[in-house]
Parts: structure tokens; sequence; C-alpha cells
């Protein structure tokens, strides 16, 4: 029997077990989607609390919490950092085939030097070890970031976002992770949100202008893009929770725009049609600046409406949404490709009944760049080991394996790091395999490359960011 959580976790044959150690184990980390802020890296946020920085901002383990019978107040409420803890402390025994019983341990032996097991009679000695390590003064967001070697992490940014914290840390030499902005522009194409018009205001501060018309609201946007860039920017993102491709022409988004600027109400239709034009004047600004554009699909928010108004959106209250999009996503990536127009794009399908779709769908628009249009890692919901050996698999099935841009964390969390090593594990575990049944030859130099490419290589070539070794 194996130990819990030893030097060879996941890794189920010998190939496997080179390959992690040998080759993916030491590769440095590039997490190009995250929901980190620039704020707390430039001013080096420190922890008060292994509460704090656990569970201050994961609605992974709120889920988890509130599943178990947790009152809110131990979630997101008012009860001492140390309340939550043994709340989290008494939940972690239930998580058997969880993914979060696997992170939570991982992260206390990456990030604390802790083996134990975290149960309600080892919360105390925890709760005092853990703190001890986090008041030593090296502890703090710029020291993580070091200690798991991430050479360059990119935030999420509104367009209307001054970037200012990202200016200050470009200029700051003393801390060698590139921290590149993401350009996320949700509030532009969300017509339909009653936060719409509040947004163009926001906007028009940024710009400088007042904005009237459709016209003036691309050439903004435009502007943004251009500002984005000076500043490093060379990825964009997208969340699309419903129908977001149909044939719209510049003079019907005109008189939608009016429509939503005055405070009259928008059709589904029309919201679409509106989302469908932006995007595709966004995608040609992308490709002209050379960047690489994200589509996040089928997200299901903020679904329980009385947390909603207590507790705020983005708390884990979103689920995976089952509407259909193939044809939109053809129709949209294919209207960018027949101007030749089409940046590199990477796709995450929250629902996993759409891997193969997705998957073939990148395979329609390749060419020019190896892995141009990419199969994004498994996202949110499938970030565990059945969702990742699924996406894995999917891709290697109907794509080309080796060219994949490899793993994220998409995390608010600053000890989500270990994610990138139980990604790697698990795509070791997989090559292995197939090494051993006979699948592939047993040529471990050339995967140790291939995991290695995948693992930090890949996403390094691919956004075409050249970083210090």
């Amino acid at each position: 029997m194996k130990q819990f959580l030893d030097k060879d976790f996941l890794l189920e044959t010998e190939t496997a077990k080179e390959l992690f150690h040998k080759y993916a184990k030491d590769m440095p980390i590039f997490d190009y989607h995250c929901h980190l802020t620039a704020k707390e890296i430039a001013e080096d946020r420190r922890f008060s609390s292994i509460a704090e920085a656990w569970l201050g901002e994961d609605h992974y383990k709120w889920r988890l919490l509130r599943a178990n019978g947790v009152p809110e107040e131990y979630v997101t409420g008012s009860k001492s950092d140390k309340e939550k803890f043994i709340k989290w402390a008494e939940t972690v025994p239930q998580l058997i085939g969880n993914p979060l019983y696997h992170w939570t341990h991982l992260e206390l032996q990456r990030c604390f030097g802790i083996d134990e097991v975290l149960t309600s009679e080892t919360a105390e000695q925890i709760w005092q070890k853990s703190n001890k390590k986090i008041q030593q003064g090296n502890f703090s967001a710029r020291e993580i970031i070091k200690q798991f070697d991430v050479r360059a992490l990119c935030t999420t940014d509104d367009p209307v976002d001054s970037l200012d914290y990202h200016k200050q840390l470009k200029e700051d030499h003393s801390f060698d992770t590139k921290v590149l902005p993401t350009f996320r522009p949700d509030g532009a194409l969300n017509i339909h949100a009653d936060t719409f018009v509040n947004w163009i205001e926001r906007l028009e501060s940024v710009y400088g202008s007042v904005i009237y018309t459709f016209t003036e609201f691309l050439q903004a946007l435009s502007n943004r893009v251009d500002y984005f860039h000076e500043v490093g920017c060379r990825l964009s993102d997208h969340g699309l929770d419903s129908s977001f491709y149909v044939d719209a022409d510049q003079q019907t988004c005109e008189i939608i725009f009016e429509k939503a600027r005055n405070k009259r109400s928008i059709s589904e239709e029309e919201a679409t049609q509106f989302k469908s034009y932006v995007l595709v004047f966004l995608g040609k600004l992308y490709s002209n600046k050379g960047w690489s554009m994200q589509f996040h699909i089928g997200g299901l928010r903020s679904t329980n409406t009385r947390m909603l108004e207590k507790v705020g959106p983005n708390t884990g209250f979103d689920s995976i949404a089952d509407f259909t999009y193939a044809e939109d996503l053809s129709n949209l990536l294919n209207e960018l490709d027949i101007t030749n127009e089409l940046p590199k794009t990477i796709l995450y399908n929250l629902n996993p009944r759409d891997n193969y779709m997705m998957a073939t769908m990148a395979g329609n628009f390749q060419g020019d760049i190896p892995g141009k249009i990419q199969f994004g890692t498994a996202w949110w919901f499938n970030d565990q080991r059945d969702g990742m050996e699924a996406q894995i698999k999917t891709l290697a099935n109907v794509g080309i394996l080796s060219r994949f841009i490899g793993m994220l964390t998409d995390s608010r969390s600053l000890l989500s790091y270990t994610r990138h090593e139980y990604f790697r594990r698990i795509l070791c575990n997989i090559v292995g395999k197939w090494v051993e049944n006979g699948e592939y030859p047993n040529d471990v130099e050339s995967l140790g490359k291939l995991v290695q490419d995948i693992s930090f290589n890949n996403i390094e070539r691919y956004l075409d960011i050249e970083l210090e070794r």
C-alpha cells in the first residue's frame, strides 16, 4: 500500500515516476490565467492567518463548507478566522474523492511544510504551526510566487482598469516575475445587463470623452486595447454564458446601442447581435496586435438569488450550463478567419459533454502557427483528476497533445500553485501508462521534452513572451 501523498502520488508506473521527477517536477510556472490582483502583488500582501490565506476568497472551499451544513457565518460571515478554519478542518475528512482533499494537503506540505492530515483533532496543532510560518515574515504574495518559481502570471482585468499596479510592477526591478494584464471586456459585451450604462460611464472616464454612439464606443474599446498593449498585455479573455453569435451589421448595432444608452429594454436577439459584432471587432484588434484570445464558455452564474443578495457574485453559487453553441463558435471563428484575422485562440468548455466538440472545433482553424487554436485545459469544475485526464486524452485523440499549452490556476488564491504539480503528475501518469502498455516507444528523453513543453515551454512560445531563465 502506498503512503498518503508520498513522492510518487498519482504516479502509477516507473515511466511516469521518471518523467515527473526528472523532467516535469522542477519546471517553472507560467500561470497565464488567474484571478489574483496586481495590487496584492505590488503591495506584497501579507496574511494574518492561514484562514485568511486559505479561505478568504476560495469559493471552491465555500461550496464544500455549505454542503457539509456549515452556517454561512463560518463561510463568508463574521466568525473569526480561527472559527472558520476549525469548520474547514471538520469538513476536510468528509472529502474522500474530492480534489480539495488532495489540494488541501498539497498546500499544507508545499506552503507550510506540514505533513499531518487535517482533521478536527489536528486542527489546533496545524493552526499554530501554519500561523507561525506566516508570522516569520517570508510568507507574502511575492515570496509565495518566488517559492513556486512562477516566471510570469496573467491577471484578469476590466478594460476600465487603470493598470497602475501593473505599471508599478513593471518598473520594480526587485521582483523578477512578470505580472501581465489580461483584457476581459465582459462589461462591454453584456449590453442587456443592468450595469451596462454605468460601465459605459466608467469607460468614458478612462477614455476621456463622452460616448454617445456605437462608433464612439468601438473607438473607445480600441483605445483601451492600445493602452493595455503598452502596459504589456498580450492576452484577452471572454466569459460566454449564452448564445454569442448571429449575423449583425454596424447600423443595427448603432440602434441597439442607442436603446441601451437610453435605458430602454434590449431583446435577447438584440443582445446577441450586439455581442457578436463586438466580438468580431475585438478579435480583429487582437489579431492586429498579435494577442491571443480566450473564450470561457458555459457557466451558469449567480443561480441563488437569496444568496446573491446576501453575499454577492462569485461566491460559489455558479454551476455548469447546458446550452449548445457549436454553431455559434464555428461561425464566430469562421467570420474572423475569412479575412485571415483570427488570432491565436484558447477554447475552454465548462460542460464536459462538449469536450470532443470543442477539441474538433479547434482543429477546423489550425494553420501557420503550431497549436494556433488550443483546446484549453480542464476548467473550473473540471480541474480535477477525471476532468484533466478526459481533456488530455480528448486532445490526444483528435489533435496534437505535444503542442498543448498546459495548466493554469484560474484562482484567486496565492496558494493554488500546487495545482500545476497536480496537473503535471496526472500528465506524466497518462504518458507513462501509454509507454508501459506498449502504445508508444520508451523514449524517455523525447517524452521528457514533451512534458516539459506542456508544463512551461509551449505557453512561453505561444504568447511570444521571453522570460528570464
